[in-house]
């Protein structure tokens, strides 16, 4: 069975209730938005129904996604595996976006140079301020360049198949530790989540970012973009 062929319905109302959480939305607004009831939107979250496409498809738009986004059927694939879009341009992002599309928390990537030269891997993320938080274990590749004071590189994107277009946000700037145990404590607390990769990860580490950047692929006639030329 291929990555693409293991999804699982059951997954449905995990991915329901993590999306509309994540856009802010209440029961009663993807209800509105997707033509149904609140109720149900409660059982889709915390049951196992098995709703027919039509629906789906109403549900997926009011989430501001995909039905194959929703049941998990890219769950294990690579983005970006849409053609281009036609006529699709590139925009800079100032940063004040750059900052509210980072949102509050989320995964994205760190660049660092390791040993054996750079490595980049996915981390958990908290914004604090105009700082970037993570947590990692203590010989880690981040711990021990935050030891150092080294700079680093950390980008975070979304990617809409649908439409062919997205986002990434770049930060670089020097990283640090956070020694004092009580303020290290504050700020784990205060994080969303738990790092996903789980085991012993009590370093608590700063990115200060010296220059935020980011960009943005639009495509005419997608959703919330011009359809006509470029001005």
């Amino acid at each position: 069975m291929t990555p693409i062929d293991r999804h699982h319905m059951s997954d449905l109302g995990r991915r329901v209730e993590a999306r509309r959480t994540r856009l802010g939305l209440s029961r009663e607004e993807v209800a509105a938005r997707a033509g149904s009831t609140p109720g149900y939107i409660g059982v889709l979250e915390q049951q196992l129904p098995s709703p027919g496409i039509e629906f789906l498809v109403r549900l997926a738009n009011a989430l501001e996604t995909t039905v194959q986004d929703l049941t998990g059927y890219t769950a294990e694939v690579a983005p970006g595996t849409a053609r281009a879009g036609r006529g699709a341009r590139m925009h800079e992002i100032d940063e004040a976006e750059c900052w509210a599309l980072l949102d509050d928390h989320g995964v994205g990537r760190v660049a660092v140079t390791g040993d054996d030269g750079p490595e980049i891997f996915p981390l958990n993320y908290q914004v604090v301020g105009r700082e970037i938080l993570f947590v990692t274990a203590e010989h880690t590749p981040l711990a021990r360049a935050a030891a150092s004071g080294a700079e680093i590189a950390f980008e975070e994107d979304h990617v809409d198949e649908a439409f062919s277009q997205g986002w990434s946000v770049l930060l670089v700037g020097p990283v640090r530790e956070v020694p004092d145990q009580d303020a290290a404590r504050r700020l784990k607390n205060a994080v969303y989540s738990t790092p996903w990769a789980g085991a012993e990860r009590d370093s608590v580490v700063l990115l200060s970012p010296r220059r935020v950047s980011g960009r943005r692929i639009l495509t005419p006639g997608a959703p919330g973009t011009p359809s006509g030329p470029e001005p």
